[in-house]
């Protein structure tokens, strides 16, 4: 499938952002732990959190996701759970992945982990070294330290792990698991831990089951054992990741115009909030009303001009953020993006790439990428695969001089599901189609 997308000055009217991917997705792997009946609600319904609810089933969870408001998981608990009678396949989850693989190595007995074809060389190795330092066994089918995975349990608590800071889904699967463990799990980063506020999060849905874990600065968590997990009712917030893009969409807007993200919460542990402060500190007008509750305003018609911008705790963000570098003034400098390269794509490099197709001025570097303000032009874009680079190219076409094609577009089913409908409905011009 393809989007035709065509140059749009201006849009207007209001966008209904869907609840957040990774909150649902940490609430469904909680409810499976719990016994009894947990309710998410307002649950993201995209296709990551819905394989990830297929792979609690086969662990023996009964999740219910017929009502789109509230998702229901009803389980045995730990004690309960069993290896499964199929294959584990996180569909393109990266979340479900390393949650996955960790809720499978606290069973005894033997299951296979796998994915798609971007799951299958998404790097996993240091989780499987910590599984098999707790006693359990991680085997790589193709001896690379990649899925498909073979892993047996259970691990067992009472060991110190270290993991690398660059990736903290490697760590969140032991810090939501390991409280059923008899003895206390210690986590050691021998690196900075980027991305924090997806281990806020998490710790927030864990204290809504009932568990903890105590956190030295990030830098070392203690798990204590023998905790239990009990059935919740939690809200999730809306998605600031898929905000991004309406937003980043708007801003560049050649005329004045202006759109409102509905029932947002700018005080959700989610990095992406910061766009409000990156788009006002570039010279454009983001306005929260009332913590988000009454709604976000994003004015487009502004001249922007180009900041340095941290990504260490927001490396979903390079895609969009790149296509905001191309409209400001000057140059945008996005630093600390190590954690983007280890996406469902090398999202640094890719959106380098294909930003480049449209005239974009990138210079690359390992951990940075400079952006140059950049008349773009249209072009047939790849989309990877992969529903940020989709997404974010999507939005630089719609100021771009020309019309755009651009590929694989299905994906943004795995964290937007209905990115075209609310785009559409706030006036961008962008055509889905069959066929090229």
């Amino acid at each position: 499938m393809y989007y035709l997308v065509n140059p749009t000055a201006q849009l207007n009217g209001d966008v209904n952002v869907p609840g957040s991917k990774s909150q649902t997705a940490r609430g469904l792997i909680l409810g499976t732990l719990a016994k009894g009946t947990s309710h998410i609600l307002h649950p993201m319904l995209n296709l990551d959190n819905y394989d990830i609810a297929q792979c609690c089933r086969l662990l023996g969870a009964e999740v219910d996701t017929s009502n789109d408001e509230d998702w229901v998981v009803t389980s045995p608990g730990l004690e309960g759970l069993h290896i499964p009678g199929a294959v584990l396949d996180v569909g393109n989850s990266g979340t479900g992945y390393y949650f996955i693989t960790t809720l499978a190595a606290m069973l005894e007995g033997k299951s296979i982990v796998t994915g798609d074809y971007q799951i299958c060389y998404r790097p996993i190795a240091p989780l499987l070294t910590a599984l098999r330092d707790m006693g359990g066994t991680a085997i790589s089918t193709r001896g690379n330290e990649l899925a498909p995975l073979m892993v047996e349990g259970p691990i067992k608590g009472g060991y110190t792990v270290h993991l690398n800071g660059k990736n903290v889904q490697w760590g969140i699967g032991l810090m939501v698991c390991c409280p059923a463990l008899d003895k206390p799990t210690t986590i050691i980063y021998d690196t900075p831990l980027g991305e924090r506020p997806y281990a806020n999060l998490t710790m927030d849905w864990m204290k809504a089951a009932g568990v903890y874990l105590e956190n030295y600065n990030y830098e070392k968590f203690v798990i204590p054992g023998n905790q239990t997990y009990h059935p919740f009712t939690k809200r999730t917030a809306r998605d600031w990741c898929s905000a991004s893009y309406p937003l980043v969409a708007t801003a560049i807007m050649k005329e004045p115009c202006r759109i409102k993200l509905l029932d947002m919460d700018i005080n959700d542990f989610m990095g992406e909030r910061h766009y409000v402060d990156w788009i006002n500190q570039m010279g454009g007008h983001v306005e929260v009303l009332n913590d988000g509750k009454d709604g976000v305003i994003v004015e487009g018609g502004h001249e922007l001009h180009g900041i340095e911008i941290d990504c260490g705790d927001t490396p979903d963000a390079v895609p969009a953020l790149a296509v905001l570098g191309c409209y400001a003034q000057g140059k945008m400098k996005l630093y600390n993006i190590a954690a983007s390269r280890m996406k469902e794509t090398d999202r640094s490099k890719t959106i380098a790439q294909e930003l480049r197709k449209m005239g974009a001025h990138i210079d690359e570097e390992e951990d940075s990428l400079t952006i140059y303000h950049s008349p773009l032009h249209g072009a047939t874009i790849d989309g990877h695969n992969d529903h940020r680079i989709v997404m974010a190219t999507a939005c630089a076409a719609l100021g771009a001089d020309g019309p755009s094609f651009i590929d694989s577009v299905d994906h943004v089913g795995v964290s937007f599901p209905r990115f075209y409908e609310e785009m559409r409905g706030i006036g961008a011009n962008i055509i889905r189609l069959v066929e090229k």
